[in-house]
């Protein structure tokens, strides 16, 4: 996390107009939490807020939200952010999802969305473990590597997906999750999202590393791998103001279970 921190924070004036945010897990994420009336919940790795802003959307009134991220910069975006969308029901906290700076048992859900590939996933989850109170939900929002390969970026852009190696696999997940006997997996959601855009628009985002992915190229290497990728778009599309591709990721929705229960 210390060697892409600078990353996020060149980015973090722009973030939010680079990346896309997806209504439909949080949708999903509402009608699990409908029965509560107050939650007191974390959005761990929140960035600059794109699912922040959709939570308070969603929830409203209800949410107590911590919003908790590594890098200083995207957080004091974030506030901007929740500001113009006149949210006040926040906090921000800037510390490491492996050290939570928060009471055992005080929090009835965690969130974190394409996030879990920065973190120390077994201290995370420790952690999650430690600040829930019995029966309290984690949502894992992310991208599995083989969905990672199939994106435009994957079957496009040169070396990306071999590149991309923190990103889990599913079975990987649940390995880890068995190593914390308190957090039982409830359900899976798989998500599946029609994209469009431009050639422009795709090289946009790849200049201003929308991915951090983008990070680990060298400066020349990326340059070649940028060039490429423009070429294979031209090729594999007939027009390149039309890209049109599928986007997949995956929701694990757990709960804490009580060690009495357990």
């Amino acid at each position: 996390m210390k060697k892409i921190h600078p990353h996020f924070s060149r980015i973090a004036h722009r973030y939010k107009d680079l990346r896309t945010t997806d209504a439909e897990p949080i949708l999903s994420i509402k009608k699990k939490l409908r029965k509560s009336n107050t939650i007191e919940a974390a959005d761990v790795g929140c960035g600059v807020g794109r699912y922040v802003i959709e939570l308070f959307h969603h929830l409203g009134e209800m949410l107590r939200l911590t919003c908790i991220d590594y890098n200083r910069r995207m957080l004091n975006q974030l506030t901007k952010n929740l500001r113009k969308h006149k949210i006040k029901n926040f906090r921000t906290i800037n510390a490491s999802a492996m050290a939570l700076p928060l009471a055992s048992n005080s929090l009835d859900a965690v969130f974190t969305f394409n996030a879990i590939h920065h973190f120390n996933l077994s201290n995370f989850l420790e952690e999650v473990s430690r600040v829930l109170r019995n029966n309290g939900y984690l949502f894992i929002y992310s991208r599995l590597r083989s969905q990672n390969k199939r994106t435009i970026w994957g079957k496009f852009f040169p070396k990306f997906h071999e590149k991309e190696k923190r990103l889990y696999e599913l079975s990987e997940l649940k390995e880890m999750l068995c190593k914390v006997p308190s957090l039982r997996i409830k359900s899976t959601e798989y998500f599946k999202y029609k994209r469009m855009a431009t050639l422009e628009w795709l090289t946009t985002q790849a200049k201003h590393h929308h991915y951090s992915t983008f990070y680990l190229y060298n400066e020349k290497e990326f340059e070649e791998v940028l060039q490429k990728f423009q070429e294979n778009i031209t090729q594999h599309f007939e027009n390149p103001d039309n890209v049109i591709w599928d986007d997949e990721n995956i929701m694990l929705n757990m709960r804490k279970i009580s060690d009495e229960i357990s």
